[in-house]
C-alpha cells in the first residue's frame, strides 16, 4: 500500500534481522523496507556478496534509508549473534536435529516476552538460493517455518522478513499471563559465551578421539551445538558447565588428555623454596 506518515514514530525495540551472505543489493533494500513497515531497525549483514554499502539496496529501500544507515556488517555469523540471547532461524526445509520447530505466531510471542524483559533477540535468514546450512542453524535456539502452500512454498527474503516483522508487531498489545509464582530470574547468556563453551567442549572431545570416524565430525558438532543451544543457558549456567568440562579427567590446555590432577599441572605448582628443585625436575 502506498502512503507514509512521516510524523509516526513507530520504531520498535524489536528483534535484530540477520541476513547471511545476501547476494543482491535489491533484496537487502526490500528487507529494509519490510522492516520499516513494522518498525524494526536493527539490520545485520553477514559477509554480503557485493560488499557494503550498496547503491542498489538504497534504490529499492523506498524511504527506508534510515534502516540502511544503521546496518552493521560482520565477517562471521557468530560475531553477528554475539550479543543476542535468543535467536530463531527461518527455514522452509525439514532439518535433522534437536531444534524445536515453531510457527511465526509462537516464535513472535517468545521474542516479545524476551524483548519486554530487556533481552536482545534476533531472526536469522539465509541466502537467496539455498537458505541456511545446518552449522548456521545450530547456532540458533529454535527453528521457524511458515504454513504456506506446499505446492509453492518458496518465499523470497523480503517476504519472509515481512511475515515475521508483522507477527512480531501484532504481539505489541498482548498481555502476558499472570502466574502465581516464578522461577529464578536468570537472564540468558550472550551468544558469545555460548559459542565459547561450544569451542571448549569441541576441543576437549577432539583430543579424546570422540569424533569418529573423522568425516562425521561436522555432523556430530552440529548435533552437539543444537542440543546445548536449546535450553537458553544463563551466564551462571555456562560458567558452571565450563567448569565441569575443565574438570572432567582434569582437562586443561597443558594436559589435553586430562592426565593427573590440577596439582600436576606445572603452571599451578607452587614455586619451590629457594635453592631446591621441584619434584620431577632433573
Amino acid at each position: 500500500m502506498a502512503g507514509t506518515n512521516r510524523n509516526f514514530d513507530g520504531i520498535e525495540e524489536g528483534p535484530a534481522v540477520i541476513l547471511v551472505e545476501p547476494q543482491l543489493g535489491e533484496n537487502i533494500g526490500m528487507v529494509a523496507r519490510a522492516m520499516a513497515n513494522f518498525g524494526l531497525i536493527d539490520l545485520r549483514l553477514v559477509a554480503p556478496r557485493d560488499g557494503w554499502p550498496n547503491q542498489k539496496a538504497k534504490a529499492t529501500a523506498s524511504g527506508a534509508g534510515y534502516v540502511l544507515e544503521r546496518v552493521r556488517v560482520f565477517e562471521t555469523l557468530a560475531e553477528a549473534l554475539s550479543d543476542l540471547t535468543y535467536v530463531v532461524a527461518t527455514t522452509a526445509r525439514q532439518r535433522d536435529g534437536f531444534k524445536r520447530v515453531l510457527g511465526p505466531v509462537e516464535a513472535s510471542a517468545n521474542m516479545r516476552a524476551r524483548t519486554d524483559a530487556g533481552q536482545s533477540v534476533g531472526i536469522l535468514f539465509g541466502r537467496e538460493r539455498f537458505g541456511l546450512d545446518n552449522a548456521e542453524i545450530s547456532l540458533a535456539d529454535d527453528i521457524v517455518t511458515f504454513p504456506v502452500n506446499p505446492a509453492y512454498a518458496s518465499l523470497n527474503i523480503a517476504q519472509a522478513v515481512l511475515l515475521m516483522a508483522y507477527e512480531f508487531l501484532k504481539t505489541r498489545d498482548g498481555q502476558a499471563e499472570t502466574l502465581p509464582f516464578a522461577g529464578p530470574d536468570f537472564a540468558p547468556a550472550p551468544r558469545a559465551e555460548l559459542v565459547g563453551m561450544f569451542d571448549q567442549l569441541e576441543t576437549a572431545l577432539d583430543v579424546r578421539g570422540y569424533f569418529r570416524p573423522p568425516e562425521r565430525k561436522p555432523a556430530q558438532v552440529d548435533n552437539l551445538r543444537a542440543v546445548l543451544s536449546r535450553p537458553g543457558f544463563s551466564t551462571e549456567e555456562i560458567r558452571l558447565l565450563r567448569g565441569v568440562i575443565s574438570s572432567l579427567d582434569r582437562f586443561s590446555p597443558a594436559r589435553p588428555r586430562g592426565e593427573g590432577s590440577p596439582q600436576d599441572d606445572p603452571r599451578r605448582r607452587p614455586a619451590p623454596p629457594s635453592g631446591k628443585k621441584a619434584a620431577g625436575d632433573g
